[in-house]
């Protein structure tokens, strides 16, 4: 891609003369397409041009009309709903691009002018213009002879010229400007009682107009036959699911009565970040009980609502483009804690989807393997939950899922064909919330009134890989530790840089702080005999016979800081003095004993070093690596 570098009055002049003409015919009858991404002012501008609010300012899933006389012209507005700025037509749903294609045969027989609606405050970069062209070649190549760009929120410019802010954004909005024949016009959205503007506009029509003989734009036949056809088939599709899912639903309320009716439900919330998972948590619980900030824990909130106590579990959302073999541990054992938090097992699992991202091949392998981590019995107790119902407009949640394809379709199915669409943006219709309790209520009938409970055998195995994740985390810390030791042998140590590296360690213990001390007792129990002690270069010892059956993480850091008990003198010691506190520890008759019962006599040049302690100090980690290797 390039453009010729021109100056902004040669910008002008050329625009101009690409469309004045003393042939140019006044039309009586003017038929227009605002085509844009989402906020590009496309309602905004439509009400300007028919100079009444006839456009309501939400984002709308379909095609909208609009017609008025204006000007002694019958002018016809469809806004085209917009997509994503930053989401390519690849990426969009299906829905989108057929409402995109619709939009030019809503105003038969078709439109004079397509205008392609950009904010003049967001930038245009290589990106967005790739973004543009996908959307504006589903309608062909052709269109573009039939475009106009429109610029909106003229008022931000200032002083500066339309023009001059087009050679100033770059090689990228240049094309886009040369590639709709250098038309352009600017918009002031916020002065609307200016007249001169929506007039020059209608000229700049009529003149495209012109340069196209007087034609408008068609379609080609073939491409909109084509699509109403599967519009018409998925619409026949989606009304045999609608009462195919009725009939099920009346069948299976013939087979409960109201003892079935739960007082206690709980509920787990699954799925990708920013599918709405919190956003749902809180209009179920009818409060804001969960934070909007996505989580790298599972969050519990619980409340009575409509005579039941609700339980609330959110499971910490993955990224939509990243399978479970690419996601940490730390959050497929989240995934899996979830369902235990709320014993003895959630009632139903909602996998929360975003009805306005698409779901193909890949979101639906992505999907499943996440939900495989709690085995393949979780599928009976899965309702998947639709969310943003709103941006569906009057399209119902049947013809989404018919249009959107076969991997949508496939998880409907693996779910029992269980579903529900939920509008976030309207909490006060409090009947989305009594139907979805319904179908919760349904789906546990169907299960004869079991909850889920996950496999134990897998939850263990989750616990012994946390568990080996805490003794790996142990064992650098004992690095650490040996390196201490290693750096005192080979030369003398100030005080100033004792003291940063005991705070160093210090810092490795307290990570532990927050794990149970299940988890990090094994790393010394594993290690050696439970009735011999670890002897500590400092005189002191760690017995790794744990008592108590759960101690406090803030009690294992204070016996674990046992052995670094020593290196505290140092504070108040200069460097020259730091061997005493070694030497003085113990007998330097007094051996050092192992976990294997092997034991270490300190030399006469080991006293003299500072040191009372083995010659290797990374025995130690040898030691406890060897435990873990015979667990």
């Amino acid at each position: 891609m390039s453009t010729h570098k021109r100056r902004p009055s040669e910008r002008m002049v050329k625009s101009l003369a690409a469309t004045k003409s003393d042939d140019t015919q006044k039309l009586s009858d003017l038929r227009i397409v605002l085509m844009g991404y989402k906020g590009a002012g496309k309602s905004s501008s439509g009400n300007i041009i028919l100079n009444r609010e006839e456009f309501d300012l939400k984002t709308s899933a379909q095609c909208v009309k609009r017609q008025r006389e204006v000007a002694d012209r019958h002018i016809t507005v469809i806004e085209a709903p917009g997509w994503r700025i930053n989401k390519p037509v690849e990426g969009s749903t299906e829905l989108l691009k057929q409402e995109i294609l619709l939009s030019v045969s809503l105003c038969p027989p078709g439109p004079h002018i397509v205008f392609l609606v950009i904010r003049v405050d967001y930038s245009f970069k290589e990106e967005d213009r790739k973004v543009f062209e996908g959307y504006v070649d589903l309608l062909s190549e052709r269109v573009w002879s039939h475009t106009i760009v429109l610029f909106t929120r003229g008022d931000l410019l200032g002083d500066t010229t339309i023009e001059k802010h087009i050679e100033s954004e770059g090689e990228d909005l240049q094309w886009l400007v040369e590639k709709c024949g250098n038309r352009y016009h600017l918009l002031n959205n916020n002065n609307r009682s200016d007249e001169t503007q929506i007039k020059d506009l209608l000229e700049k029509i009529e003149e495209t107009v012109t340069e196209n003989n007087g034609r408008h734009f068609e379609i080609d036949r073939e491409i909109l036959q084509d699509m109403k056809e599967r519009r018409r088939a998925e619409e026949e599709r989606a009304e045999k699911r609608m009462k195919r899912m009725k009939k099920q639903r009346e069948m299976i309320r013939s087979q409960m009565n109201d003892t079935q009716k739960l007082s206690d439900l709980r509920i787990v919330l699954m799925g990708y970040k920013y599918a709405g998972k919190s956003s749902t948590g809180n209009i179920i619980l009818n409060r804001e009980e969960f934070d909007l900030k996505t989580s790298a824990q599972c969050v519990k909130r619980q409340r009575e609502v409509a005579d039941r106590h609700i339980t609330v579990i959110e499971a910490p959302g993955w990224w939509r483009n990243i399978p479970v073999e690419g996601s940490t541990e730390l959050l497929k054992q989240e995934i899996l804690l979830s369902v235990s938090l709320c014993p003895p097992g959630p009632h139903i699992v909602l996998l929360v989807i975003r009805v306005d991202y698409i779901f193909k091949e890949d979101e639906r392998k992505v999907f499943q393997g996440y939900v495989d981590i709690l085995g393949e019995r979780v599928w009976s107790h899965t309702i998947v939950l639709f969310t943003h119902g709103d941006l569906l407009g009057d399209t119902t949640i049947e013809k989404h899922i018919e249009s959107e394809g076969e991997d949508l379709q496939w998880l409907v199915k693996k779910c029992g064909n269980r579903y529900h669409l939920l509008n976030n943006n309207n909490r006060s219709d409090e009947t989305q919330i009594k139907d979805l309790l319904e179908k919760i209520e349904e789906t546990v009938t169907e299960n004869n009134g079991c909850c889920f409970e996950s496999d134990r055998k897998r939850a263990e195995g989750e616990r012994a890989r946390s568990q080996i994740m805490a003794e790996d985390e142990m064992f650098d810390t004992v690095s650490l530790m040996s390196s201490v030791y290693g750096s005192v042998r080979s030369r003398s140590v100030n005080e100033d840089e004792m003291s940063d590296t005991v705070s160093m360690m210090s810092s490795g213990f307290g990570s532990f702080r927050s794990r149970s001390v299940a988890d990090n007792s094994s790393v010394f129990s594993s290690s050696h005999s439970r009735d011999q002690p670890l002897h500590f270069g400092g005189g002191s010892s760690y017995n790794t016979v744990l008592r108590q059956p759960f101690m406090r993480g803030d009690e294992m850091s204070d016996k674990v800081s046992l052995g670094s008990s020593g290196f505290g003198s140092f504070r108040s010691r200069s460097s020259g003095d730091s061997s005493s506190v070694f030497a003085s520890s113990r007998s330097r008759d007094q051996p050092l004993h192992f976990a294997d019962g092997s034991s270490h006599s300190t030399s006469e040049s080991e006293e003299h070093s500072g040191i009372k302690t083995t010659k290797n100090p990374a025995r130690v980690l040898s030691f406890l690596r060897r435990g873990k290797q015979n667990k």
